[in-house]
């Protein structure tokens, strides 16, 4: 049964899920790959916006105390950009139509985030691809996807990571960490786990919008989380 649970989703991508093996730059196979299950996804009738991060090319965390703060997560909006345009153009190559808004204005490369123009193409079978997270520095991109979430009315937030849901430790560095099947909002928050930061939480805890994490590489991911199958970590009320 192919039946979408959700109508709409905002699917919140990590620049190093795009990475090469030594964690930088694009891996044209896993994009395709990602690209395919998108385009399986809207085939279902979903609406689909992604919202993008940049830690494949840059951090605001890595300039430390030697950047400015700001600064450096301006740095961190234009690698964003980087990676909506690589997407667009793996996307547009399978004949999907898409279209990047960036929370910044660069309209030489992509349109200025506009909450009408993005409901359209929504409507419309479009793709929207977010980058720039809010826009403003000092936010991560997960505020960003919970805030394009919240903004287009999106049914869930998909919250598509390199693990398989989420741990009560970092299974990456302790073997015996772990997995949570379901949290609720203020459980993420009170146990201090690293889903999501604080923010982007509290954000979808108010407008009631679920978060299903898991592993993005593990086989129709995106589609199963859409079907309302069980996989990864539900985050809900």
């Amino acid at each position: 049964m192919n039946t979408p649970k959700y109508k709409r989703v905002i699917i919140k991508l990590s620049g190093e899920a795009l990475a090469t093996a030594n964690g930088s730059g694009i891996d044209y196979s896993k994009l395709s790959a990602v690209c395919d299950q998108i385009i399986e996804v809207k085939n279902l009738g979903v609406e689909v916006g992604i919202v993008i991060g940049g830690g494949n090319f840059w951090r605001g965390r890595q300039a430390d105390s030697e950047m400015n703060r700001t600064t450096a997560d301006h740095m961190g909006m234009l690698a964003t950009i980087i990676n909506a345009l690589a997407v667009q153009d793996c996307l547009e190559r399978k004949g999907v139509q898409v279209r990047v808004q960036t929370a910044i204005t660069v309209t030489k490369v992509a349109e200025p985030y506009i909450l009408r123009k993005a409901m359209r193409h929504l409507e419309k079978g479009r793709i929207v691809v977010f980058a720039c997270g809010t826009g403003n520095p000092y936010f991560s991109t997960d505020t960003g996807a919970a805030l394009r979430a919240a903004e287009v009315g999106a049914n869930a937030l998909l919250l598509a990571k390199n693990v398989d849901g989420v741990y009560d430790s970092d299974p990456k560095t302790n073997p015996a960490a772990v997995k949570f099947d379901t949290l609720t909002y203020m459980q993420v928050i009170a146990k201090g786990l690293k889903a999501m930061d604080t923010t982007a939480i509290t954000m979808c805890m108010d407008n009631s919008i679920p978060i299903i994490a898991f592993d993005l590489n593990a086989e129709n991911g995106i589609k199963r989380a859409v079907l309302g199958e069980k996989i990864g970590t539900y985050i809900g009320k």
